[in-house]
C-alpha cells in the first residue's frame, strides 16, 4: 500500500491527451468513450435487424448480410462494448474510492485502449472486404466459421479483432487487481472497500481466469481455418463448444459485477443509509464468481457428451448468492428514505428487469426444460434481460451517479426521466415478445420465417420497442450534449455520496485529491464523517 501525495493543479487537456496520457482517468474515459461508441454502432445494426423481422419475408437485406449484421452485432454488443465498459467504470473509479494517486502500469492501460480500438475497427473492417464481415455469430461455432462456410478475409478479421479486444480486457483486469493490491490509502483494507471496487475486483479475477480460453479458442480456430486438423468433426467441434463457453458463462458476470456495485452504492446513496449486510455480499460476490466458473456446460445441455445433472445443479446454486445480493439491495432500502431521482430510478430498473433475466435463468438451467427452448428466441430473450437488464440500466445509474464527479456538471433530470420510462417500457416491449416467440419455436439467428399463429405480431410489437429504446437513447445523448455546455455545476458531492471519490474536486485533478483523506474505519467513510458530526 501506499500513501497519497497532495498533487499537481488541474489542467486542461485536449483530445491527443486524452488517448495518450497516462492519468487513469482519461484511461478509464477512453475505454468507456470507445465503449459507448461501439455500443451505438451495435445499436443501429439491432434496428436493421429489428426492421427486417418485423414481417415475414426478406424486405430489408439479403440473407447473407442479415447474418453480417446479427454477428457484428453479438460481436460488438460483447467484445467491444460490455466488457470494455465495465472495466472503463474500474480504471476510472477504483483508484478514487480505494484513495490511490493513479493506476498501477498505467502505460500498460493506455495500450489496452489502442487494442481495443484496433480489434474493432479490424472487426467491423470485414463490412469492406469483397466477401464481407463474418457471419457464423458471435460465438463462432465450427463449422460455422471454418473456411468451406466462411470464405474470405471477413471471419479471420473478426477473428483478430476478437483476440485485440481479449487481450485488452486481460491488461485491464492486471492493472486493476495490482492497483487494489499495492495501492489502497493506509486504512483502506479490503473489507473496507466500496462494493462497486469489489465487483470489479471480482470481475478482473474472472478475466484472468477465464478470457486465456478465449484467446486460445480463437488462436485455434485461425488455425484450423489456414491449416486444418484442429477441430475435426465430431469431437472437434465439440471441444471448441466448451473452450469457448468456459470463456462464454463467465463474462456475462464479467459485464455484471461492475455494475451491482455500483448500482449497490446508488441504491445506499440514494436510500440515506449504510448498505444493508455489506460483508454477506462481498461473500455472495466470491461465491458467485467461483459457482459461475463451474456452470459453462449448460450451454450445450443439448449435447450427448455433457454431464447435464453436475451443469444443473451448479447452475441452480447460482440462485443462493443472487439472492443475496437482491436480499442486500432491497434490505438497504427498506431501512431508508428513498429519492427517486434519475440514478435511483435506473438502479430500480436494473433490479426489476435483471430479476425476469435470473428468474427465467431457472428454467434454462433444467435440462429437460431448456431441451424445448434451446437456441429459440426465449435464449435471446433471457440473455437480453440479464445483459441489457444487468449491464446498460447499471450503466445508466452510474452515469447518471458519477457524471457530476467526472464532467462537475449535473445532467439534466426531467430528459433523463423520460430517458428512463422510454427505454425500460422499450425493453418490456422488445424482450417480452421473444419469450412467446420461443416457447411457439421460432428459432434465433433466422432472417426470415413463415407466420404459423401470431410470429408477425410479437416481431412487430419486439421492433416498436428497439424502436423506443432508440428514442431513449437519442435523448440521453441530448441530454449529455446540453449538461456539458450549460448544466447545473455539480460541487464536489451533490448527492451526499458515501465513499472516497466524493471527498475529490469534481473533476478530480491528475493525482485525484487535493488535500487529506477522511479517516477510513468502515466501507462508507464519508457517512461516518457526517453520523460523527451529527452526533456532537
Amino acid at each position: 500500500m501506499t500513501t497519497r501525495t497532495a498533487s499537481a493543479p488541474r489542467r486542461r487537456t485536449g483530445p491527443i491527451e486524452a488517448f495518450a496520457g497516462t492519468d487513469h482517468k482519461r484511461i478509464g474515459l477512453a475505454a468507456g468513450g470507445v465503449g459507448f461508441a461501439f455500443f451505438l454502432l451495435a445499436g443501429l445494426l439491432a434496428m436493421l435487424m429489428r426492421a427486417e423481422l418485423a414481417g415475414p419475408g426478406m424486405q430489408v437485406v439479403s440473407e447473407n448480410t442479415y447474418n453480417q449484421v446479427f454477428t457484428i452485432h453479438g460481436s460488438t454488443m460483447f467484445y467491444l462494448f460490455a466488457t470494455p465498459a465495465s472495466l472503463a467504470i474500474g480504471i476510472y473509479l477504483v483508484p478514487l474510492q480505494i484513495g490511490a494517486t493513479g493506476i498501477q502500469w498505467p502505460r500498460a492501460a493506455l495500450t489496452g485502449v489502442w487494442m481495443l480500438i484496433a480489434g474493432g475497427l479490424i472487426m467491423w473492417g470485414g463490412f469492406l472486404t469483397s466477401s464481407g464481415a463474418a457471419a457464423g455469430g458471435w460465438t463462432a461455432f465450427d463449422p460455422l466459421s471454418d473456411t468451406p462456410s466462411s470464405p474470405g478475409p471477413g471471419m479471420d478479421y473478426w477473428i483478430i479483432g476478437v483476440v485485440l479486444s481479449a487481450v485488452a480486457a486481460t491488461v485491464w483486469a492486471w492493472c486493476l487487481l495490482a492497483t487494489i493490491v499495492r495501492r489502497r490509502t493506509p486504512g483502506m483494507t479490503l473489507l473496507r472497500m466500496p462494493l462497486l471496487s469489489w465487483g470489479v475486483l471480482v470481475a478482473c479475477l474472472m478475466v484472468v481466469a477465464s478470457f486465456p480460453a478465449l484467446i486460445l479458442a480463437m488462436v485455434l480456430l485461425y488455425i484450423d481455418r489456414h491449416l486444418g486438423g484442429v477441430f475435426n468433426p465430431p469431437d472437434g467441434a465439440l471441444a471448441y463448444q466448451h473452450l469457448f463457453w468456459f470463456y462464454g458463462h463467465p463474462v456475462v458476470y464479467v459485464v455484471f459485477f461492475p455494475w451491482v456495485g455500483a448500482v449497490a452504492e446508488t441504491v445506499a446513496t440514494f436510500s440515506g443509509t449504510r448498505f444493508f449486510g455489506y460483508r454477506l455480499t462481498v461473500l455472495s460476490l466470491l461465491a458467485f464468481a467461483a459457482l459461475s466458473m463451474s456452470v459453462w456446460g449448460h450451454h450445450m445441455f443439448t449435447e450427448d457428451a455433457v454431464a447435464n445433472r453436475y451443469f444443473s445443479l451448479t447452475s441452480t446454486a447460482l440462485l443462493v448468492p443472487a439472492g443475496i445480493e437482491y436480499f442486500g439491495l432491497l434490505g438497504t432500502m427498506f431501512r431508508g428514505r428513498i429519492r427517486l431521482a434519475a440514478p435511483m430510478l435506473f438502479a430500480l430498473g436494473f433490479v426489476l428487469l435483471f430479476l425476469i433475466g435470473g428468474l427465467t435463468g431457472i428454467f434454462v438451467g433444467s435440462p429437460e426444460l431448456d431441451y424445448h427452448v434451446h437456441d429459440s428466441y426465449f435464449i435471446v430473450a433471457h440473455f437480453h434481460y440479464t445483459l441489457f437488464g444487468g449491464t446498460v440500466f447499471g450503466m445508466f445509474a452510474a452515469i447518471y451517479l458519477w457524471f457530476p464527479k467526472v464532467t462537475g456538471r449535473l445532467l439534466g433530470e426531467t430528459l433523463a426521466r423520460w430517458h428512463f420510462a422510454l427505454m425500460f417500457v422499450g425493453a418490456l416491449l422488445a424482450f417480452v415478445p421473444m419469450f412467446f416467440l420461443g416457447h411457439e419455436g421460432m428459432p434465433r439467428r433466422v432472417a426470415n420465417y413463415t407466420d404459423p399463429g401470431n410470429w408477425e405480431t410479437l416481431n412487430i410489437v419486439a421492433s416498436i420497442g428497439g424502436y423506443v429504446i432508440f428514442v431513449s437513447i437519442v435523448l440521453f445523448l441530448v441530454n449529455v450534449f446540453r449538461s456539458l455546455r450549460t448544466g447545473r455545476p455539480a460541487g464536489p458531492d451533490p448527492w451526499q455520496g458515501q465513499t472516497l471519490e466524493w471527498a475529490a474536486p469534481s473533476p478530480p485533478p491528475r493525482g485525484n485529491f487535493t488535500g487529506p483523506l477522511p479517516p477510513v474505519r468502515s466501507y462508507a467513510p464519508l457517512l461516518d464523517l457526517r453520523e460523527e458530526a451529527a452526533a456532537r
